[in-house]
């Protein structure tokens, strides 16, 4: 029994060594690609491409790959790339995602590189931009890949490197996304063993990270309300059924969802209208009004609550009126809660600390915007956490927020994401091991 303990107590600190020396190597290789990291940044935010289209983006980051030497398929999922990297030494598979699509979105950050491309989408010719940091993940991962195909002698396992089309939802009528890399065999063919993954944030100072246990984003259905009246002239309002007011009723009734209906103190919920549209001139009442809405959630039993209630509450206040109502949940896109494994996080909280400063980790609120990455995290465990990418000393509340015109990131913030990919790799391997 004394030997072994006499045993025990050489080889632990004998593996610490061995793991921190591995992410000062990373480190040093970090810093050697920073500048290559921002230029790939800067070319993908100037070319941005919509979701199942982002031809040119994988091209870039296929050729990069395959210069590394790693094992490259294309036209995953549409336009994703995957590539396996094989280490020196035997160990686990871990999977490292970034997403590649940019969004409808016309630029005004006054930047070099900003981007001037304009595309169709739903039929509209519109501006495109990464207003989201897509671009920085892909150039993070591009790097990530580089520093640890330079340490493969080192590396007790299998790292596969998913670079995903579509986040932000494919075409109406199109596959596309997390959902459909899953299908086609992404976590397969090696097994995946434990996914990581990040996102940017534009108003978090660069330098953090934040994270959160168990339900760290929503789950997200989207919804198309059709109401149905009767059409009239605009002077005879006695004559119609107006689908307008209807309308209108059902988008207050909605908020009651969740300010009667949800226990807040559990967990948040959001009921949107983004999209009203009906009727072609100010003398006409339409007889159709058709509304586009997001609903989310951080639990089964709220999501099924919310359905309930959207279809109740719409159908049978235009059945008030006179008037019908069509309910269409999900529309075209479901994702899951984005739920960070609760004994990975733990796990492997102490390599976001080493990476970044114990200061600079934070926990944060569960965040009500949604993401694919979920659809991994049902079949894996995962670790999905944000990376500071405000200008240090600005105000968040002043900071613009991802999905706008104004969206701007802090490059210097890429570094720390590169490090922090790498380290989480190098360190669950490392344990792995023990």
């Amino acid at each position: 029994m004394k030997a072994f303990l006499f045993s025990a107590l050489l080889i632990t600190p004998f593996y610490g060594i061995a793991q921190s020396n591995l992410k000062v190597e990373a480190s040093k290789r970090t810093e050697a690609i920073t500048q290559k990291v921002i230029d790939w940044r800067r070319d993908f935010h100037q070319h941005p491409e919509l979701g199942n289209s982002e031809v040119r983006t994988a091209g870039i980051i296929a050729k990069h790959l395959q210069s590394l030497g790693l094992e490259v398929k294309t036209g995953v999922a549409k336009t994703g790339v995957v590539a396996v990297l094989k280490g020196g030494k035997p160990g686990p598979v871990v999977a490292l995602r970034a997403d590649m699509d940019g969004l409808p979105v016309t630029e005004r950050v006054k930047l070099p590189f900003a981007s001037k491309v304009r595309t169709t989408y739903n039929g509209q010719e519109v501006g495109t931009m990464h207003a989201c940091g897509h671009d920085s993940h892909v150039a993070i991962l591009m790097g990530v890949a580089e520093v640890l195909t330079g340490m493969k002698k080192d590396l007790a396992g299998t790292v596969k490197f998913i670079f995903q089309p579509a986040e932000e939802g494919a075409p109406v009528g199109e596959e596309g996304g997390a959902e459909l890399m899953v299908k086609e065999g992404v976590l397969e063919n090696p097994k995946v063993e434990v996914i990581f993954g990040l996102h940017i944030n534009s108003q978090t100072p660069v330098g953090q990270i934040t994270y959160k246990p168990g339900g760290t984003m929503a789950a997200v259905n989207d919804m198309k309300i059709t109401v149905t009246g009767q059409q009239a002239h605009g002077a005879y309002p006695w004559s119609s059924i107006d689908p307008i007011v209807v309308s209108a009723q059902i988008v207050n009734n909605l908020q009651t969802i969740v300010s009667r209906n949800l226990n807040i103190t559990e967990n948040p919920g959001v009921v949107t209208i983004g999209s009203i549209q009906g009727g072609v001139r100010s003398n006409i009442i339409p007889e159709k009004v058709e509304m586009l809405g997001t609903v989310r959630n951080f639990t089964k039993e709220d999501e099924a609550l919310f359905i309930e209630r959207i279809k109740t509450i719409a159908t049978k206040t235009a059945e008030a009126a006179g008037a019908k109502a069509e309910v269409q949940i999900p529309y075209s896109a479901h994702y899951p809660v984005t739920f960070n494994d609760l004994a990975l996080t733990e796990k492997m909280l102490p390599t976001l600390q080493y990476t970044a400063g114990a200061d600079n980790v934070k926990l944060k609120p569960p965040v009500t915007g949604a993401e694919d990455f979920s659809f991994y995290q049902e079949k894996v465990p995962g670790l999905f956490f944000f990376l500071g990418g405000m200008p240090k000393g600005q105000d968040p509340l002043k900071a613009p927020s991802h999905h706008t015109p104004d969206f701007f990131l802090d490059e210097s913030g890429f570094n720390l994401g590169v490090k922090a990919l790498c380290n989480l790799t190098l360190d669950y391997m490392g344990m792995k091991k023990k």
